[in-house]
């Protein structure tokens, strides 16, 4: 038994170590999708362990449409205070490393590329701003411009290339950036390349470098559970489902306190939404919009506009979820389809809602004083002002303001405390 729980132990620790690569393998890491700060954590991270576990270099497979400023700097700094060299390979064949994926290439102390691969379009995007002006959008170019130009000058790389990615978002493909020494080299495969690389030296922090990777293997690491879901999360069309799932629960708890679950489930979604849009240049405007959007809504509940103000609600809605993302056609913007799909849900919901609130406050009320209103009954005694009557089961007192005899079939038109007012059935 204790052999038993001894392997058992053993071989779930072994599912928990991260796998790792010694010094006879080159340490790989595999980024697919934008660049943002789980990604640029786990790039920094993997730069520590190759490092740590003695590897020869870093090798990153990178296919990426671009990403954040801040998490493509971060990387770029990591890069240049790395002990051991660190190569960034766009791959496969149909990858590409546009925009802050281009400037990591040029960081790179050697930079490949795969057949049928590309780079560049590396102008910023107006972040964090409603409407950023002519002169502002100047001057971060130019920043933009000056940062790439110093990266590629301290690789010995094509500085006016650089530049030109910035300023006209020029784009390259592999075989023209060997030719114009914006990457390094050519190579169809992870082994070409490592056979290609074998001997060249590179200035990393510590002084030159020669990489040695005869014979060597990559071993690819994958992305731990934490990275791969914050930046599941971090994408602008989770973010802002999260966003909503989180703002309907709350709002569905505080209706029907006692709930619970969907108090929690929307307190969760509305945190890790809060999370996610730290890292997006977020739209004040569109989130009140779409805050508006939601009372909109609420107040279609509780006054009866004829749809007006739920039509208003949806319209809100869509115009603060387009506005929301401050980044218009870009990566890091939300589709339309998301849009679509969010309001329309919102709106069958909210429209769902009201419809069976309208039919039940428009119903015959079938319970208490109210739903004795239009019962029939018999006169269980003769009345003529007073008199006994039975509804459903019940003697009650009844009066009337016409002669009805006993035995005859009577209708409930009042009730005025214990007492019903009837008059004969068909009179």
């Amino acid at each position: 038994m204790n052999r038993f729980f001894a392997k058992s132990l053993l071989i779930a620790l072994l599912f928990l170590i991260p796998i790792v690569a010694d010094a006879n393998e080159i340490y790989t890491i595999r980024i697919h999708g934008a660049i943002n700060p789980p990604i640029a954590s786990f790039i920094n991270d993997s730069i520590n362990k190759a490092e740590k576990n003695g590897s020869e270099a870093l090798l990153i497979l990178m296919d990426t449409p671009g990403g954040l400023d801040t998490s493509m700097r971060d990387i770029i700094k990591g890069i240049m205070e790395s002990n051991i060299p660190v190569i960034v390979y766009v791959y496969p064949s149909g990858a590409r490393a546009a925009s802050a994926g281009s400037v990591i290439l040029l960081a790179s102390h050697i930079a490949a590329m795969a057949p049928g691969t590309n780079a560049g379009a590396a102008h910023p995007v107006s972040v964090g701003q409603e409407k950023a002006d002519k002169v502002m959008m100047e001057k971060v170019a130019k920043d933009a411009e000056a940062y790439v130009k110093s990266i590629a000058k301290q690789r010995g790389r094509n500085e006016d290339w650089a530049a030109k990615s910035v300023r006209e978002s020029a784009s390259i493909t592999a075989t023209e950036a060997v030719e114009k020494k914006v990457a390094d080299l050519v190579a169809g495969s992870i082994d070409e390349l490592l056979e290609k690389i074998d001997g060249k030296t590179v200035e990393t922090k510590k002084g030159s470098v020669v990489i040695n990777t005869k014979g060597k293997k990559s071993a690819e690491v994958t992305m731990p559970f934490k990275y791969k879901f914050l930046s599941y999360i971090s994408d602008p069309n989770v973010a802002y489902i999260l966003m909503m799932i989180g703002m309907y629960g709350i709002l569905f708890e505080i209706y029907s306190p006692g709930a619970i679950f969907p108090g929690v489930v929307g307190g969760i979604c509305l945190i890790l939404a809060l999370y996610s849009f730290q890292t997006l240049p977020i739209s004040y405007a569109g989130l009140f919009l779409i805050l508006l959007g939601v009372i909109f809504f609420i107040l279609e509940l509780k006054i009866v506009s004829h749809g007006a103000l739920g039509i208003a609600g949806i319209i809100s809605l869509v115009i603060g979820s387009i506005m929301l993302i401050d980044l218009p056609s870009s990566i890091l913007s939300i589709s339309y389809t998301t849009i679509i799909i969010v309001a329309a849900v919102t709106g069958i919901f909210f429209f769902g809602v009201l419809s069976y609130a309208i039919k039940a406050q428009f119903s015959k009320v079938t319970t208490g004083r109210e739903g004795l209103v239009g019962v029939e009954g018999v006169a269980q005694t003769d009345i003529f002002h007073d008199g006994k009557v039975f509804i459903q089961g019940e003697i009650w007192n009844g009066k009337s303001d016409e002669q009805i005899s006993k035995g005859e079939k009577i209708i409930v038109t009042e009730v005025e405390g214990l007492i019903v007012k009837v008059k004969k059935k068909g009179g």
